[in-house]
């Protein structure tokens, strides 16, 4: 997804950004206000999904239920998302990725990884007005965590590597936008002394 016109507030980086969280979490909403002001395109797990059902020639639900069924899916968007972490993460510059794995598997290759989350309730609160029931969500999150775990030995609870964890249900859209905003322009890579390792995942 490309940058948004009309940027009131620019930010000079050539940071590689990941941005991880659940359904509700305002993921979304912040890659787009960071590409607005940045300049520079996103790429977000859901919008590669929904790429991989078109070229399948299947609905999400469908391609969703084939995910439950087999590793297919899942490895086939992962490998995508991985190939695009590879190719922004040697470009020098400044690129967003998002999707529930994009720290895993972006790696060492990012250069700043955010958590976003808030409390289940005001998830299902943000997510009311999309097709995707209470039950859904929370069904999908489980089995979610139990495919990463299944095939990558991921614990998706382990958010030690991550630069920056939010609570968004804390602070407006505007103020969570403010805090990482605050980041990456107090980036300074001299005085960096070092992140945490991400552990190993094999797409």
């Amino acid at each position: 997804m490309a940058a948004q016109e009309g940027s009131t507030v620019d930010i000079d980086t050539s940071l590689f950004i990941t941005v991880s969280g659940p359904p509700g979490c305002g993921a979304t909403t912040l890659c787009e206000q960071l590409a607005d002001a940045i300049g520079c395109p996103y790429v977000s797990g859901g919008e590669v999904f929904r790429e991989l059902a078109e070229d399948r020639d299947m609905s999400l639900n469908q391609l969703i239920a084939k995910a439950d069924e087999s590793d297919e899916i899942d490895r086939a968007l992962d490998q995508r998302l991985q190939q695009i972490a590879e190719k922004w993460g040697m470009s020098n510059k400044p690129f967003i990725l998002e999707s529930r794995l994009a720290g895993w598997i972006a790696g060492d290759r990012a250069d700043l990884r955010l958590w976003l989350d808030a409390p289940e309730a005001v998830r299902l609160d943000r997510i009311d007005d999309r097709i995707e029931t209470e039950a859904e969500m929370r069904v999908r999150e489980v089995s979610e965590a139990g495919r990463y775990e299944s095939y990558y030995e991921i614990d998706i609870d382990d958010r030690e590597f991550y630069d920056l964890h939010i609570n968004t249900a804390r602070w407006s859209k505007r103020a969570v936008f403010t805090i990482v905003r605050s980041a990456i322009e107090e980036y300074d890579p001299e005085i960096d002394e070092g992140a945490f390792r991400t552990p190993p995942m094999d797409p």
